[in-house]
């Protein structure tokens, strides 16, 4: 009888994590970013067993960390690792008959209970014989004077076994295992990606909008690279380090779209940038209102001085103008009476728009793509956004994301995927380095917990989430009608608790009246220009600046908050107050701990009192200890259960750092 080519190990290794779809997909990880690796190991009978994780570096370094033992009875063991160098990492776990472990074990119920106590003693002494051959220069100093000491007939055999563990016995025996009967689980692929593929504030303006003016006759006259350049100062002093455009190509003019996506544009109405193409030129070019592409360059150059990357919308669909429409009819769908099919998403219509079909000749789209995104790589662009990717064939971009990070591995795809989870996770294992999310419509306690559980703890292996706040084509209800506490709790949960966030200009001026009928800005600037005095508000007290100054402040001064996996929810007793952390350990952050505690009224509308309580295991903490509110710099003495009183119109968050 068999059971296929599966062979158990000697000692068996029931199965190891972090792992995608047993191992068909890579796990994803960023550089700094820290991981746990746990197993599930079992062994016949009361003899202990040793795990041990062995990570293989991208450029080949091997390194070997001993894991620890979980709950007691479930056969787990765990460590945490840190990866810091982009490519592909390999782990595996090691297994070994733990003979000192058995010994100690052995001996402690045989001292108590007075059975063979000379016996284990003496086997005491065999084993450290053993462990001498394999031992270095310290360990062979120790482990001599463990055999001299089991062996010293002054001694009782309780006395001998105190002895020789406060001489050292157990560290010298770790640090040189014997490893008999070693059986070793399958390798498992790490994709370690440069730091902003998973950790990264992002901020989105529309370039023709900054220094866009309008004459006394009331035409616009569009903003431009040069004069969107000045603007990279504001993106810079609220500490974004991602700067995203949306399309910046030809618009088309056939059924153009005016204000408020009505179905008539008017005069100097730009239209949609989603619009993709006229005879000024398609995806390969930038609109001759913002410039050239040495001013594109020059201002994706200006960004990069600052700290500032540039990412750029990559939108595969045209405008009834796009030179494709000639050139590759086969990559438009037809309908019965023989005309191009625009765009839908019910009730939504997209009359300006094509989308592209992609049965007929996937292999000559996949040629163009590549060559589009390899100019602008070219001029400097190293993160695209791509819009709604998930009504495109997932293997195309399989395929695209593939051969572009197998020559630019630094590249980032974000996906505009608010769709379906098994097709958000099918794009994030396709090859995307990080997708948006729910976020926007997980406004209570209750549902942002879960969710972030979700995000945290069950996807983060493939799918890495990016917060965002608000985008041009979202103003849900929650900020809406939540008035300026709404803004202010809204940053302040997706700065903290995503290890990405992002948000869209107008956030911080409160900007809050919806179109009828849409859950987005009334005047949209997708249709229309945008002209904003971010400087006055901000002088009379009415932008949200300062604020998200202060959050990304805290996450580039608190490592923490840059991380995923480690966020943690903890309880409250009230209905609208979600309490969660970040936390990282000393060895990962200089020697340091480094743990941020968030406490936030999700109810813009109330004053809310009541406990949280904080699993101050989960986080390495004693029973006292202090925190510091970094919003307002009060320490107050903390320990597992805490009153708190959190004001929305007031102040509607703490976040505290734990006082080392």
């Amino acid at each position: 009888m068999t059971h296929g080519d599966i062979r158990i190990t000697r000692l068996p290794i029931v199965s190891t994590w972090p792992v995608v779809d047993d191992g068909n997909f890579a796990v994803k990880a960023f550089v700094t970013e820290v991981l746990e690796f746990g197993a599930t190991a079992t062994r016949e009978g009361h003899d202990q067993l040793a795990a041990e994780l062995v990570l293989e570096s991208p450029s080949g370094e091997e390194t070997r960390s001993r894991m620890f033992p979980g709950s007691p009875g479930m056969d787990q063991f765990f460590v945490k690792q840190q990866v810091s160098e982009m490519g592909i990492w390999k782990y595996r776990v090691t297994t070994w008959d733990d003979k000192f472990a058995t010994w100690h074990h052995t001996a402690v119920i045989k001292l108590a209970a007075g059975i063979d106590q000379s016996l284990v003693m003496l086997e005491g002494q065999q084993l450290a014989n053993e462990l001498l051959a394999a031992a270095g220069a310290k360990d062979k100093k120790i482990l001599k004077a463990v055999i001299a000491c089991l062996g010293d007939e002054n001694e009782t055999p309780l006395q001998k076994f105190e002895s020789s563990i406060a001489l050292g016995f157990a560290q010298a025996a770790n640090n040189s295992p014997l490893r008999p009967l070693a059986s070793s689980s399958k390798p498992v692929r790490i994709l370690c990606e440069r730091k902003l593929s998973g950790s990264g504030s992002w901020y989105e303006f529309f370039p023709r909008s900054e220094g866009a003016t309008k004459d006394k006759k009331g035409l616009w006259t569009s903003g431009t690279f040069k004069t969107a350049t000045k603007s990279l100062t504001r993106v810079k002093d609220m500490g974004f380090e991602v700067l995203y455009l949306p399309p910046i190509h030809p618009i088309g003019e056939a059924h153009r779209k005016g204000p408020n996506n009505t179905l008539v544009a008017q005069g100097d109405d730009p239209g949609s940038p989603w619009a993709i193409g006229s005879s000024a030129g398609g995806h390969d070019t930038i609109h001759p209102d913002l410039g050239s592409e040495k001013d594109f360059a020059n201002f994706v150059k200006s960004a990069n001085k600052l700290g500032i990357e540039i990412a750029m919308d990559f939108a595969l669909q045209a405008s009834p103008d796009h030179p494709w429409v000639k050139s590759n009819p086969q990559w438009f769908a037809k309908r019965a009476d023989g005309s191009i099919a625009y765009a839908e998403n019910p009730p939504k219509k997209y009359q300006d728009i094509f989308p592209i079909f992609f049965d007929e000749d996937p292999e000559g789209l996949v040629e163009e793509v590549l060559g589009i995104l390899t100019k602008w790589i070219g001029l400097g662009v190293k993160i695209f956004r791509v819009d709604n990717p998930h009504t495109k064939p997932v293997s195309f971009w399989q395929e695209v994301i593939e051969k572009i990070n197998e020559q630019h591995p630094e590249v980032i795809f974000l996906a505009e995927a608010f769709t379906r989870p098994a097709m958000m996770h099918a794009l994030a294992k396709a090859g995307f380095q990080q997708s948006y999310t729910y976020f926007t419509w997980r406004n209570s306690k209750n549902e942002l917990a879960e969710y972030f559980r979700e995000l945290s703890q069950d996807s983060a292996d493939f799918f890495r989430p990016n917060l965002w706040v608000n985008t041009p084509d979202i103003l849900s209800e929650y900020i809406q009608f939540g008035g300026r506490p709404a803004f202010k709790i809204r940053a302040t949960i997706a700065a903290t608790a995503g290890s990405s966030w992002g948000m869209y200009a107008g956030f911080e001026l409160y900007e809050a009246v919806a179109r009828p009928g849409a859950e987005e800005n009334i005047d949209n600037e997708k249709f229309e220009y945008k002209k904003r005095d971010f400087l006055a508000a901000e002088k009379s007290g009415a932008s949200l600046a300062p604020r998200i100054s202060l959050l990304n402040k805290l996450r580039a001064e608190h490592p923490c908050l840059g991380q995923l996996r480690n966020l943690l929810v903890h309880e409250s007793a009230d209905a609208a107050v979600l309490v969660y952390s970040k936390h990282l350990e000393a060895e990962f952050n200089q020697g340091v701990p480094d743990t941020i505690i968030v406490v936030v009224n999700t109810d813009p509308t109330s004053t809310r009192e009541t406990t949280v309580t904080i699993d101050l295991r989960a986080l390495g903490l004693p029973e006292e200890f202090q925190v510091k509110d970094l919003v307002t710099g009060k320490i107050y003495q903390w320990g597992a259960q805490n009153y708190v009183k959190l004001d929305s119109f007031e102040e509607p968050a703490h976040i505290f750092e734990v006082m080392q």
